[in-house]
C-alpha cells in the first residue's frame, strides 16, 4: 500500500479523500494556490506544496507544477478528485512515465470516453443501448419518413451544423417527419450554409439516471446501482438521490450489466459512472462515462456501504475489489444537496465574499438516519471568484426515500450559512414540492417548476400556523426575558399578556398562550391548538422546536416587534403584537421599496468586462448593456424594456459590489 499520496485538487473533494487517506493510514500531500493558501485542504493534510497564482491555468491545471510538487515531497500515487485534471490523458501519461500511480482509469480509458462520438460507437459495440438514429446522408422528404418510422416515432430532426435550436424539429407522425425534415433543411441551409440532416429518437420523460461502477486489475468490475441526477439547472446537476424512485430491478440489472459491458470493453479500473437517458417507458439510453469520481458519490457511499475512494486507493496499489456483485445490496435511501455560493433571488448569479457565519447542521451515523456533510471551508473564510461556486454537499440517509426527504428537510433547515448570497432556500422549497416528494420529476423539472425563477417559497397554511405558534411562544420567552431585565416588581411574568396578533405572509391569527415550565400552548380564534416546546433563549440564530411532538427548526433574528424566520425555502417577517398594537399597525401605510426600474445594478461583485452602450444611446427590450465576470464566468447583463441611455456610471476593469450602479436611464 502507498505510504504517501498527493490530492491534486482543491476544496471538498480534496478534504473528502484526506479524510479516507487518513483512515488508512496513509499520509497526504495538498496542493495550494495564492488564494487557497488559508484553505482547509491545505490545513487538513499533512504536508502541502504551493503551485501558483489563483487562476486554475497558472496552477491547478498545470501539469508540470503538479509533477514537480510530487517529486519535492516523494508522493507516490496521486488521486486526482474530480474537475481539473482528472480526466485529462495527457496527466495520466505524465504519472505513468515517472512511475507514479494514478488513482483512477487508464490512459487508453479516458481517452476512449473523452470523445463523443467514439465513446458511441464502442457503446454500441459493447451492446450498450444507444439512443437509436440514423447519421447518414438522408436523400429527401421520402427517406426521412421511412427512416423516422423505423427509428419510431417520436423523432429528433437537427441540422448536422445545428446550434441554438436552429434546424431542430420535433416528428409525431410521417407527416410531421416529412414537413419537418424540408423545414429543417431549408433553415439549416440558411444558417448554417450546410444542410445535411440527421435523425435520432426523440425521449420523451427524460430522467438522468447513471450507473456507478467500479473494476480492478485482476478482471472485477462490478456495478454499484443508480443514483438519480435529474433535479438540473442549466445541465448543473442540483440534487442526487439514490436509489431512484423510478427504476424497476429489472431495469436497474441490464443497466448495471450494460455499464459493466462497457468498463470491460474499454479495459476500465478504478471508480467510473455511466451516465444514462431514461426515458417515461424506462427505456434507457447511453449518453457518456465519467472517467473519474463524481460529485454525487457520496450517496452510492450512503446505500452500500462501500468507501469509493478507499477502493479506488486499493485498485492504484494492484489490490483486487474484496467484493462481488452478489454483495452489492441496496440498503435505504440517500439524498444529497449541493450547496452553491449563488444567490437564487437573482437567477442563480455567483456570490462572493466572507462566511461571516458557517456552521452546518451535526454529522450523525445511526441506524435510524446518516447526516454527512462533504465541504472544504470554514466560518470566516473566504469564497473565491476563481473556482467552482460549491461550498457542502449535505447528504441524508435513511430506510426509506421518505425519511431521508424528512432528514434532508431538517438538515437544510439547520443549515447556517451568512455573509454570501446561496441556495439553501432553493433546496429546502425542492425538498418540499409535490412532485419531487411523489418522485414524478424529469430534467426539466426546475425549469417546468420555477419558469420565472425562484421567488421563495410560500408555506402551506398548516406549516404556516405551526410557525406562528412557534413564534409566539418565543415572543413571550423574549417578553419575559425583558420583564426580569426591567426589573419590574412583583411576578413577572403577570407582566406578558396571553392575547396576540400574529402576522406573517400577509396572513393574521389571534391566538392566546397558555404557558408551563414544559412549554406553550398556543389557541388559535378558530379552536385549532399547537403545543410549542423548545429551549431557545433570546439571541440564538438557529431555534430547535418540537411543535406537536414534530420537529421544527427555523434560523431566527430580530426585527421590531417580532422575529425574521427563514425556514422551508421561506424568509418570512413574522409580528407579534398585543391586540391593541395590531389595530393600529393596520393604520400604519405600507413602505414600498425604492423604485430602480431607471438604473442597471451590478447583480453580483464581480470585474466589469465591456460596456457595451454609450450615454444617449437607444436601447432595446434584450440588448446587451454590459458584460460582469464573477467565478470565471462571464455574465451579460441586458435591458429589460427599451429606453435612452443617461449616463454610465462604471467603465470596464472596475471592480464593483452588489447593487452598485453601473448606468442610469431617462
Amino acid at each position: 500500500m502507498f505510504k504517501k499520496i498527493l490530492i491534486a485538487n482543491r476544496g471538498e473533494i480534496a478534504c473528502r479523500v484526506i479524510k479516507t487517506a487518513r483512515k488508512m493510514g496513509i499520509a497526504t500531500v495538498a496542493v495550494y494556490s495564492d488564494a487557497d493558501r488559508n484553505a482547509l485542504h491545505v490545513k487538513m493534510a499533512d504536508e502541502a506544496v504551493h503551485i501558483g497564482p489563483a487562476p486554475a491555468n497558472q496552477s491547478y491545471i498545470v501539469i508540470d507544477r503538479i509533477m514537480e510538487a510530487i517529486r519535492h515531497t516523494g508522493a507516490e500515487a496521486v488521486h486526482p478528485g474530480y474537475g481539473f485534471l482528472s480526466e485529462n490523458m495527457k496527466f495520466a501519461q505524465a504519472l505513468e512515465a515517472a512511475g507514479i500511480a494514478f488513482i483512477g482509469p487508464p490512459a487508453t480509458a479516458i481517452e476512449a470516453m473523452g470523445d463523443k462520438i467514439t465513446s458511441k460507437k464502442l457503446a454500441a459495440e459493447a451492446g450498450v443501448s444507444t439512443v437509436p438514429g440514423y447519421m447518414g446522408l438522408i436523400a429527401d422528404a421520402d427517406e426521412a419518413v421511412r427512416i423516422s418510422a423505423e427509428i419510431g416515432y417520436p423523432v429528433m430532426i437537427k441540422a448536422s451544423a445545428g446550434g441554438g435550436g436552429k434546424g431542430m424539429r420535433i416528428a409525431w407522425n410521417d407527416d410531421e417527419a416529412r414537413e419537418g425534415f424540408q423545414s429543417s433543411k431549408n433553415e439549416a441551409a440558411s444558417s448554417f450554409g450546410d444542410d445535411r440532416i440527421f435523425i435520432e429518437k426523440f425521449v420523451t420523460q427524460p430522467r438522468h439516471i447513471e450507473i456507478q461502477v467500479l473494476a480492478d486489475s485482476h478482471g472485477n468490475t462490478v456495478y454499484l446501482h443508480e443514483r438519480e441526477c435529474s433535479i438540473q439547472r442549466r445541465n448543473q446537476k442540483v440534487i442526487e438521490e439514490a436509489p431512484s424512485p423510478f427504476l424497476d430491478e429489472a431495469t436497474r440489472k441490464a443497466m448495471g450489466e450494460q455499464a459493466c459491458a462497457l468498463a470491460r470493453a474499454v479495459g476500465y479500473t478504478s471508480a467510473g459512472t455511466v451516465e444514462f437517458i431514461v426515458d417515461g417507458n424506462r427505456s434507457f439510453y447511453f449518453l457518456e462515462m465519467n472517467t473519474r469520481l463524481q460529485v454525487e458519490h457520496p450517496v452510492t457511499e450512503l446505500i452500500t456501504g462501500v468507501d469509493l475512494v478507499e477502493q479506488m486507493i486499493r485498485v492504484a496499489a494492484g489490490e483486487a475489489l474484496p467484493f462481488t456483485q452478489a454483495d452489492l445490496k441496496i440498503n435505504g435511501w440517500a439524498m444529497e444537496s449541493r450547496l452553491y455560493a449563488e444567490d437564487p433571488y437573482r437567477n442563480f448569479l455567483p456570490s462572493i465574499g466572507r462566511l461571516t457565519r458557517y456552521r452546518p447542521p451535526e454529522e450523525v451515523a445511526t441506524r435510524a438516519h446518516v447526516v454527512r456533510n462533504d465541504t472544504g471551508v470554514y466560518e470566516g473564510g473566504e469564497i473565491s471568484m476563481y473556482y467552482d461556486p460549491m461550498i457542502a454537499k449535505l447528504c441524508t440517509w435513511a430506510p426509506d426515500r421518505g425519511a431521508a426527504i424528512e432528514a434532508m428537510r431538517v438538515a437544510l433547515d439547520s443549515f447556517e450559512v451568512e455573509g454570501i448570497g446561496h441556495n439553501l432556500p432553493f433546496l429546502s422549497a425542492v425538498m418540499d414540492h409535490p412532485r419531487f416528494v411523489s418522485g414524478d420529476i424529469t430534467t426539466a423539472f426546475i425549469a417546468e417548476e420555477y419558469p420565472e425563477g425562484f421567488q421563495g417559497a410560500v408555506l402551506p397554511d398548516a406549516l404556516l400556523r405551526r410557525v406562528a405558534a412557534a413564534a409566539v411562544a418565543m415572543h413571550r420567552v423574549a417578553e419575559i426575558r425583558r420583564a426580569r431585565i426591567s426589573g419590574r416588581m412583583g411576578n413577572h411574568e403577570r407582566h406578558v399578556g396571553a392575547d396576540w396578533v400574529v402576522t406573517l405572509q400577509d396572513q393574521e391569527f389571534v391566538v392566546s398562550v397558555a404557558a408551563d415550565k414544559a412549554g406553550a400552548t398556543i389557541r388559535f380564534a378558530d379552536g385549532l391548538v399547537h403545543r410549542v416546546e423548545s429551549d431557545w433563549t433570546p439571541g440564538q440564530p438557529l431555534a430547535r422546536l418540537a411543535v406537536d411532538g414534530d420537529p421544527l427548526v427555523i434560523k431566527v433574528g430580530k426585527v421590531p416587534s417580532g422575529f425574521r424566520m427563514r425556514l422551508r425555502g421561506a424568509d418570512l417577517t413574522v409580528r407579534v403584537r398585543s391586540p391593541r398594537a395590531a389595530e393600529l399597525a393596520r393604520l400604519m401605510p405600507e413602505k414600498l421599496p425604492p423604485d430602480t426600474s431607471k438604473f442597471l445594478l451590478c447583480p453580483m461583485p464581480g470585474l466589469v468586462v465591456k460596456i457595451n452602450v454609450a450615454a444617449g444611446d437607444e436601447v432595446q427590450e434584450g440588448q446587451p448593456l454590459a458584460t460582469v465576470e464573477a467565478m470565471k464566468m462571464e455574465n451579460i447583463l441586458r435591458a429589460e424594456r427599451r429606453g435612452i441611455v443617461k449616463a454610465i456610471n462604471a467603465a470596464a476593469g472596475a471592480s464593483l459590489k452588489v447593487d452598485d450602479v453601473i448606468m442610469e436611464f431617462e
